[in-house]
Parts: structure tokens; C-alpha cells; sequence
């Protein structure tokens, strides 16, 4: 081993010696001139605020009163004519003198005590707009990396987390134009890393405390967010976006914070108890969930965020493994996938939510379940959109049924159609109703133009479409609105059956399950679903099951249909109210249906369901029965109509061939005459005559079906009194 030699660590002391009374000295200047360099650094800072966010900031006192400790007093923020933002009447700070020489601004102890901040924003007026105004960076040279940006966040967050926190009567408030919340930070303590607070809401209607552990420094969170003696509520949400939620607590841990392989990790975990949620959009009741939790893990890239396969969801006793990455750049790209693996099927059934799914509430299952999902959509190619939603089965078995008996369905029952949440005359779905067909009394025109408009694998399939889905997704996404939709049969069949008709995601999740169920677990034939579905779906104003269908608009049992009615009441199922309107003064069809018939009547011959026609598969011999005809001047004004029939249809967007546009009306514009020209009368407004006239025509076309669907209703009571129902 050799030896230094002395020279040489002679040397070395020499220049650290020479370092440390250049650190002394430069400090020594420094600490000489720090109230002159905070006075300075205040002045760039409210320069700065005026001229970047028109803020006038202002400050009683500022100096300092350590090494690192500075104290200001008396500060007020207040947006250019706009009301006061922020006050504080003392502000202490000090930070850390270590991570400060390498640049970093680390707080130690925070003193706040008595201050305001008020959010306002009314009539179109906000006090805090400057937060939403982008800063210019005239050194940006592209997209920042996501994973970057996400790491200074967090570290941003904190390291503004101080040590140690004082803080005493702080309220905070937001007012709008209809709405009012405040809070009072009465205390938040943090000591020896052990967070405890007291806030008052809306002048003690509340009282909230956030308690918990708070070491930023060693990056552990785990705080825990609840009330006194009652629930955590929101009220300005409900208020503003009509979603009630509540719950007892909720918690939120930071696991781990890393960054390695040019990703930010963050592994968190958050844990809520007796959640409760309502929204007109989602479900028709409360929903509760009694404890359900998360174990996410986030990746951050530079063009992604990811929740990795490794996360847990936890809802009751159901656990599941979920992948969700949504890619920003080049173009966005969403991808989720969900993996319950084999879990008792009874565990599943317990763990929905109460009151998400009604009819499902108390069912006994045996056996078990898979879940799986997965779905990718690159946005620069939705029509190859990838879908595939499947729960697998083994051994799995009916017990017993809870609040609803779906057994029903296979004998005589008793069924109530709702309108607008208005119960209509109720049917009986069995041999007493003398217009309820068996299947085989049904027109095969009748069943095969419906199957191929509504559902072409009926047979086939297990209750869903999937490439049906698929192309569902696809449409909508590149129309921005749900345009297409996916139904099948079956689910027709559920939804009217088994389900209201709120439009609610809660009820479109239980139709799944129900049409799987029905599907997997053998409840009832094809021919039977087939059956019952002809004989309850609605067909007009008042007018369900296809024995009343077909006597009301053509005056014949359903045996009796041809081709061209069989194809024209398979086009009025998405949208049966509007039926009427396809037809003319003379009861012939408009001209619009010609090419439905075409599209449905090829379909159907190319699956040897009839011989090909080249005269539009019966269009030119549908006629509706007299009385429900319209007045001819009804016809002046076709496009009207044509529009009309052209309406969403009136519950779920349904079936797998949409209508046709309708072809264009060309009308031929008359020029004013010289008189007109030379008096400056112009040219009548035709349009208008025509719409009055039309309006006067609907009218009384309204009274008169409103006329026969009473004598139709009547028809029917006199029926069943004859046959002892």
C-alpha cells in the first residue's frame, strides 16, 4: 500500500481551509445584505403579479428573524377590480438551509393565523381567473415529458408540506351565483409528523377533520378524511352538477415515490367506507357502498399514464386487477383491461352496490366467475376498435331469485308499459289476451324482416353482439355522440320486461346481467323469447304486442301480414311513435322508406328468407287502413315528416340497420311578379302557409288516433270480459 505523501494533504487542507473562510465570508456578506435582497425579491414579486396577472399584491412587514425564518404580516391579494382574493394577518415561514444551497426550497415551520381566501364568480365575473391564464414560454421547443412534469408536481407538493404547521382561523369560501360554501380551518396542526385538524363547513353545519400521518420529508402520507358524528357531504357538488355523494371516511396513502427507467412511480392507496352516490344519469336510487378501496400504481412516461396490472380494486369482497393507459402522443391511444380471475359467483352478486341493481337484490348463485375486459381504441383508427367484455361461467347455478322472478317470462303474466313514468293500461301476456299470437302464428315474413332489421343472429348468439358493440363504439366515437347502439333481441326483451325506462348507465349494466343470466343459466328457450318479445314491445301510441299491432294498422291478425307490412313494421321498432308519420294521404308509404325496403328485403333474400324482387320487396302494396290516414295537406310539407321519422328512437338507440336518409325535397322557388316587384309586397311566405295548414292537419290527425285507440282499448276489455278474464 503506498503513502500519501504529506505535501499533498498539506494541499488539500490548505484549500478547504481557503473554501470555508469563502464561505464564511461570502455568507457573513450575504446575511449583511438579506433584508436589502428580501425587499428587492418582494418588489420583483409584486412587479411580476401586476404585470403577468394585473394582481395587486401587498405586503405590511416582511423581515427576517433567523437565519432561514422570515415573517410577514398584513397581506392582501386583490385582482384588478375584482373582489378581494386573499388576506393574511401573519404569515411566518422558514425553510430548510441544506436542500436551499442546492437550489431547493424546502419549508421547515409554517405560522399562518387569521386570513381569508374568497373564490367569487358572478354574472360571468371571477376573482381567480388569473389561475387559468397560460404562461408564455418562449423557450419551449415542444410537449413536455409527461413523466417530468409529474415528478416536479408531486415533489413540488411535498416539499411545500412543511415539518412543522401552525395554522389557526382560515376560512376559505366560494360563492357563485346560486351557490355558497365556506370553510374555517379553525386549527391544523402538523408535529412529529402527526397531522390533526378542525374545520368548520358553512358556519358549523359540518365539522370535518383531516388526522393522519404527514412526514413529507421520509415522502409517508396517510391521511384519513371524516366528520363529526355524521357523514362527509358536499353540497356545492350536488348543487352544481346534481351528484349527491357522500361517505363516512375516506383514506389516502402515499406507498412509494420513485423515479427510475425514465418513468415517475407513484404507488398510492385510497380507501373509502359507506359511500353513498346519486345522479339522475347513473341510477334511479342511492347507491351505497359500504367499504371499497384502490391500490393504485401509476407509471408516468413521457407520452403516457398507466395504471399497471399490478393495482388491486376492492369493492366488498370482490377483488379485481385493472390496466388502464391513456397515451397523449403521437395521437391518443386508450387502453383498459379488467381481470377478476375465478371467484365465487355468490361473492360477485354480493358485491354490487345496494340499490345500483334492484332486480338482482337477494338472489342466491352458486358456481363461479371470470370477468374479463379489453378494450383499445387508437383514436387516428376507431373502426378497428378492439372490444371483447365476457364472463366466464363454471357450474353456475340459480339458487333462488330475489325481488324479481324472471321465471316469469315463461308463463301467463301480467304486464304495465310506462310512459314518461306514467303507468299505461296493463296487458296480459298469455293465451287470456285474445291478441296475444304464439309464435307460429306470427307471419315468418314478419319474424325474419324483424330478426334481420333488430338482431340477424338471434339464434346464434348468446344474448350480445360483439362485433355489433365494436362497430357501435366506432360510430360513436367519430360522431361525438351516441348515434349507434348495440341491442339485441334479447336485450330488447329485458329492458321491457324486467326494467324501467330511465336512461341511466346503472340500468344498461343490470339489462347485461339479466341478458346474460337468461343466456347462461338456461331460463328460457330462443322460441319462447322470440314470442314473448312479439307480443310486448310497443308498436305506436298505445299500442303494444304485435296482435295489436297488426289490427291497428292494417286491420288482420298477425298471420295474415305480407312482405311489405312485415318490412314496414319491422322499421317502426326503433321508434315506434312515429310510425304514422311514413305514410301518405292515400295510405301508400313516402318515398323515403323505398330504400329500408331494398336494404332489409336484399338481406332477407340473400339469407333465403324470400325470393329477390326488384319491386322494393312489397313497398308499393303497403296501405294503412283508412282511418288512420293523414289530411292531405299533411303532404305539402314532406321533409317535416321526413325528419321526423328520422327522430332517435325513443329509448335505447335499437337494431342493426339504420333507416336510410331521406332523399332531399326539391321545390321550385317562384319569382315575385312586377306588381309585387314594383309595390315592394316581396313573395308570400309559402313555408309558412304550409306549416299552419299542417299544424291544423296534425291536429286533428292526433284527435282522430287518439279516437281509435280508444275504440281499440275498448275492442280489447271487450274481448277479455268474454272470455272470463
Amino acid at each position: 500500500m503506498h503513502r500519501l505523501n504529506p505535501k499533498y494533504i498539506r494541499i488539500a487542507l490548505f484549500v478547504l481551509a481557503g473554501l470555508v473562510v469563502l464561505f464564511i465570508i461570502g455568507g457573513s456578506i450575504v446575511f449583511s445584505k438579506r433584508e436589502a435582497l428580501l425587499q428587492s425579491a418582494i418588489a420583483k414579486a409584486k412587479a411580476k403579479a401586476k404585470r403577468d396577472y394585473n394582481l395587486d399584491v401587498k405586503i405590511g412587514s416582511a423581515k427576517f428573524t433567523g437565519l432561514s425564518s422570515v415573517a410577514f404580516s398584513n397581506i392582501s391579494i386583490v385582482p384588478d377590480q375584482r373582489d378581494s382574493l386573499l388576506h393574511i394577518d401573519t404569515f411566518n415561514v422558514s425553510v430548510k438551509v441544506l436542500p436551499l444551497v442546492f437550489g431547493t426550497v424546502k419549508l421547515s415551520e409554517v405560522t399562518l393565523h387569521n386570513g381569508f381566501l374568497s373564490l367569487v364568480s358572478k354574472n360571468g365575473v371571477r376573482n381567480f381567473d388569473f389561475l387559468f391564464k397560460k404562461k408564455k414560454d418562449s423557450t419551449s421547443t415542444g410537449k413536455a415529458d409527461l413523466g417530468v412534469l409529474a415528478n416536479n408536481v408531486v415533489n413540488g407538493i411535498l416539499f411545500k408540506i412543511p415539518d412543522d404547521l401552525d395554522l389557526r382561523n382560515f376560512n376559505m369560501s366560494f360563492a357563485d351565483d346560486s351557490n355558497t360554501v365556506s370553510l374555517n380551518a379553525k386549527t391544523a396542526r402538523i408535529k412529529n409528523g402527526q397531522l390533526n385538524s378542525t374545520i368548520l363547513v358553512n358556519n358549523g353545519e359540518s365539522t370535518w377533520h383531516f388526522a393522519g400521518k404527514m412526514q413529507s420529508s421520509d415522502k409517508k402520507i396517510d391521511v384519513k378524511w371524516y366528520a363529526d358524528n355524521k357523514k362527509v357531504e358536499l353540497p356545492l357538488i350536488e348543487k352544481k352538477f346534481r351528484l349527491k355523494l357522500n361517505f363516512d371516511t375516506l383514506n389516502t396513502r402515499l406507498v412509494k415515490f420513485d423515479r427510475s427507467g425514465g418513468e415517475t412511480q407513484i404507488y398510492g392507496y385510497y380507501g373509502i367506507r359507506n359511500l353513498l352516490i346519486y345522479h339522475p344519469a347513473v341510477t334511479p336510487n342511492n347507491i351505497v357502498v359500504p367499504n371499497g378501496s384502490i391500490d393504485a400504481n401509476l407509471f408516468v412516461g413521457e407520452n403516457f399514464i398507466r395504471m399497471d396490472s399490478s393495482s388491486v380494486i376492492r369493492i366488498k369482497n370482490l377483488e379485481a386487477r385493472p390496466y388502464i393507459k391513456y397515451t397523449v402522443k403521437p395521437h391518443k391511444i386508450y387502453e383498459m383491461k379488467i381481470n377478476t380471475g375465478w371467484i365465487d359467483a355468490q361473492n360477485l352478486w354480493n358485491s354490487f352496490p345496494t340499490g345500483m341493481f334492484d332486480s338482482l337484490e337477494g338472489m342466491r348463485v352458486s358456481g363461479k366467475l371470470n370477468y374479463k375486459l379489453n378494450f383499445y381504441l387508437d383514436t387516428k383508427d376507431p373502426d378497428n376498435v378492439q372490444f371483447d367484455s365476457r364472463l366466464d361461467k363454471e357450474n353456475f347455478k340459480i339458487l333462488k331469485y330475489g325481488k324479481t322472478d324472471f321465471d316469469k317470462l315463461n308463463h301467463e303474466f301480467v304486464y304495465t308499459p310506462y310512459e314518461k313514468e306514467k303507468p299505461m293500461p296493463s296487458r296480459v301476456i298469455g293465451p287470456s289476451n285474445p291478441y296475444y299470437t304464439p309464435l307460429e302464428n306470427i307471419a315468418p315474413d314478419l319474424r325474419n324482416a324483424v330478426m334481420t332489421a333488430e338482431d340477424p343472429s338471434f339464434y346464434r348468439n348468446n344474448g350480445f353482439v360483439e362485433e355489433a358493440l365494436r362497430k357501435s363504439i366506432a360510430t360513436d366515437f367519430k360522431e361525438k355522440k351516441f348515434k349507434r347502439g348495440g341491442s339485441t333481441i334479447s336485450m330488447q326483451l329485458v329492458k321491457n320486461a324486467f326494467l324501467s325506462r330511465q336512461k341511466t348507465l346503472s340500468r344498461k349494466i343490470e339489462e347485461i346481467l339479466i341478458v346474460w343470466m337468461i343466456n347462461n343459466a338456461g331460463l328460457m328457450s330462443k322460441n319462447r323469447m322470440l314470442e314473448v318479445y312479439f307480443n310486448i314491445i310497443e308498436w305506436g301510441r298505445n299500442v303494444y304486442g304485435i296482435g295489436e299491432a297488426s289490427h291497428y294498422y292494417f286491420d288482420k291478425s298477425p298471420s295474415q301480414l305480407s312482405l311489405g307490412e312485415s318490412i314496414y313494421l319491422a322499421s317502426i321498432v326503433p321508434k315506434p311513435k312515429s310510425g304514422l308519420y311514413a305514410f301518405l294521404s292515400d295510405g301508400s308509404l313516402r318515398p323515403g322508406l323505398h330504400g329500408y325496403f331494398n336494404l332489409i328485403g336484399r338481406l332477407m333474400a340473400k339469407n333465403g328468407m324470400t325470393e329477390p324482387d326488384t319491386s322494393a320487396y312489397g313497398f308499393y302494396m303497403v296501405r294503412v287502413k283508412p282511418s288512420l290516414r293523414p289530411a292531405p295537406s299533411v303532404d305539402t310539407n314532406p321533409a317535416v315528416i321526413d325528419s321526423l321519422m328520422k327522430a332517435p328512437a325513443d329509448d335505447d338507440q335499437t337494431g342493426v340497420v339504420p333507416m336510410p336518409a331521406p332523399e332531399p325535397v326539391k321545390t321550385e322557388e317562384k319569382k315575385p311578379g312586377f306588381f309585387s316587384r314594383l309595390f315592394g309586397g316581396g313573395k308570400r311566405d309559402s313555408t309558412k302557409d304550409v306549416q299552419q295548414d299542417s299544424a291544423k292537419a296534425e291536429k286533428q290527425r292526433q284527435r282522430d288516433l287518439k279516437n281509435e285507440q280508444k275504440r281499440l282499448e275498448k275492442e280489447r276489455k271487450k274481448l277479455l270480459h268474454e272470455r272470463g278474464y
